[in-house]
């Protein structure tokens, strides 16, 4: 009866009624009494579906004249009436089973613990509510904790990239065996040209010396290097496209001057004690995506002689407050209202997730800053991550939507010819782009007011090759992960 139109829930109620109050005995004895043959029950549904009588009246019937009698009340009052289906005699045969005097007391009894298991069950599942609702917070507990750790009770262990276990580094030089990423860097001009400018330029630094290349992947550095005269160049790389690379070499004819070798720098040996100088592109998105700086440090205390270099040799990073409330639209209100649904909890997923993308010029509202310089021939793994202070002198009077965060390469040490490229929006256009942190609010600026930051960056705990980058502008506090 769960699907009764209002008129047949009633009647169900009154036989109900009528059954709990009288109990099975007593029923079959008022059926007995009032000569409830077919005729008349078919009669009594009917009558109480017409005149919604109610389950108090009908135990009163028994007492007096039983106003169903007439026989317009044989005509069904709804059809395919369900009740009418009951087969009176079946019920009527009851009395032929010996009932207990306590039958009563059994089915109220039975009544009492349905009820009991009723109040159990909704207080079990209101329990359970209170435990999803509970878990639910923990889980965002969980993610606040991972996402915005506290970085000051120290940096993460030295050493982190150069302890992974091979089967743990896998993915990232699984990698850079596919060709299509050596094929985007190489055609990247800026970068490729930078590296070939600075050591055709400079030729006196590489003539007669050993080189060694971290990471070589299709060897490109390495060739330039020894058409710069090096005596020795010793190309390390531990993905797949080293096979190639070593393909290449020899179509060059330059396997007398290049030695390839597989394997991760922090493992292999090297026919050497010490190399001159280490060339190395290690820059990734924000500059230290990826940690390869790190297997770079490491080859530097290694195998560097005490007067050698490192190139590039120092490095900047650099932020700039951002208006382009149309993009923030975008990508953040976007989420209010999803083909009319409401999807705003997935800001809390979206903003964290840095975008490497091609900044528009024209969207920079500030002067840039450089939160941190690096020398290559001194910084140790620890100084890699850090938290700086800073300010943006605002040069546009209106809303701060992201910060972006852009990186600078500088060949200078013993260069009579430096050498250096911007990876900066205003800037040719590089592969590593840049990297633009969305604020969940914007913020009003005015040109010529001081906007004050905080940036806090180090590695994933988990996964040291990722980064988790903090930033506190005008004391809204945000944690990225870049990964």
């Amino acid at each position: 009866l769960t699907h009764s139109s209002h008129t047949e829930t009633e009647t169900a109620r009154a036989i109900a009624l009528f059954l709990c109050f009288n109990g099975l005995k007593s029923v079959v004895n008022t059926f007995k009494k009032i000569w409830l043959d077919d005729y008349g029950y078919i009669k009594m549904i009917n009558y109480i579906r017409n005149t919604k009588f109610s389950a108090e009246s009908l135990l009163l019937t028994s007492n007096g004249p039983l106003p169903w009698d007439s026989d317009e009340y044989l005509k069904p009052a709804l059809a395919d009436d369900p009740l009418l289906q009951i087969d009176v005699e079946e019920l009527s045969e009851v009395t032929a089973v010996t009932l207990s005097p306590a039958a009563d007391d059994q089915v109220s009894l039975l009544l009492q613990r349905a009820t009991q298991a009723e109040d159990r069950a909704q207080r079990a599942e209101e329990a359970l509510a209170r435990a999803m609702d509970d878990l639910h917070k923990l889980k965002l507990l969980a993610q606040g904790l991972v996402l915005n750790t506290d970085t000051s009770r120290g940096p993460s262990r030295s050493g982190a990239i150069a302890e992974l276990r091979e089967d743990e580094d896998e993915a990232y030089f699984s990698s850079y065996g596919h060709y299509s990423i050596h094929e985007e860097m190489l055609k990247d001009k800026v970068r490729t040209e930078s590296y070939r400018d600075f050591m055709y330029r400079n030729m006196d630094i590489f003539k007669g010396k050993v080189v060694l290349d971290v990471g070589c992947g299709t060897g490109i550095l390495s060739m330039f290097a020894a058409k710069a005269g090096a005596r020795k160049v010793i190309a390390v790389d531990q993905s797949e496209i080293i096979y190639q690379a070593m393909d290449i070499v020899r179509s060059n004819k330059l396997e007398d001057t290049i030695t390839l070798i597989k394997g991760r720098i922090e493992e292999i040996g090297l026919p050497v004690e010490k190399v001159d100088i280490i060339i190395s592109e290690w820059m990734g998105y924000f500059l230290l995506f990826e940690s390869m700086l790190d297997s770079v440090l490491y080859a530097r205390d290694r195998y560097l002689a005490e007067d050698g270099l490192v190139y590039p040799d120092r490095c900047n990073i650099s932020l700039a407050a951002v208006g382009d409330t149309q993009k923030h639209s975008d990508r953040i209100a976007f989420w209010d209202a999803v083909y009319d649904f409401k999807m705003t909890c997935m800001k809390k997923a979206v903003i964290p997730e840095p975008v490497v993308e091609m900044l528009k010029p024209e969207t920079v509202i500030s002067e840039p800053v450089v939160i941190r310089t690096i020398d290559c021939g001194s910084v140790t793994v620890s100084e890699l991550e850090f938290t700086e202070d800073f300010s943006l002198k605002i040069t546009a009077s209106t809303f701060c939507t992201a910060i972006v965060g852009y990186f600078d390469i500088f060949f200078d040490k013993s260069c009579g010819n430096k050498v250096m490229f911007s990876t900066a929006p205003d800037c040719t256009k590089t592969h590593w782009k840049q990297t633009v942190f969305l604020l969940e609010s914007p913020i009003p600026v005015k040109t010529g007011e001081e906007l004050p930051g905080q940036i806090t960056v180090h590695k994933n705990r988990k996964d040291p090759r990722a980064l988790l980058i903090t930033l506190d502008i005008a004391g809204r506090k945000q944690t990225y992960s870049l990964q």
